[in-house]
């Protein structure tokens, strides 16, 4: 009897944890340059507290130096990035208007 009660609780847990009902909710599909425009905002927030931290007397200079030419490399990338990408989007847009008169 103990041996059945298990079975039958392992089968619904398991039912549970692997069912996937018939529709999905599927969150919006997120974009190269929404991802990069997120980070870019990670990235300021985390100098924003380096900063402060640093003010506050948690790290040494050296330290401090490191990590703040760390995250504007990183944000360098990003927004080099995402001015290719957002140039990228522009440029078919503005070549799509041959014989326009002006």
């Amino acid at each position: 009897m103990i041996v059945l009660v298990c079975a039958l609780v392992t089968i619904s847990v398991l039912f549970y944890i692997f069912y996937l009902p018939g529709k999905l909710h599927v969150g919006p599909e997120k974009t190269r340059l929404v991802y990069l425009r997120e980070r870019k905002e990670v990235v300021y927030e985390n100098l924003r507290d380096l900063n402060f931290e640093y003010k506050a007397g948690k790290f040494p200079d050296s330290d401090y130096q490191a990590m703040k030419s760390s995250l504007e490399e990183e944000a360098a990338a990003i927004l080099a990035e995402i001015a290719h990408l957002e140039e990228a989007t522009i440029s078919p847009l503005r070549g799509s208007g041959k014989g326009a008169r002006v």
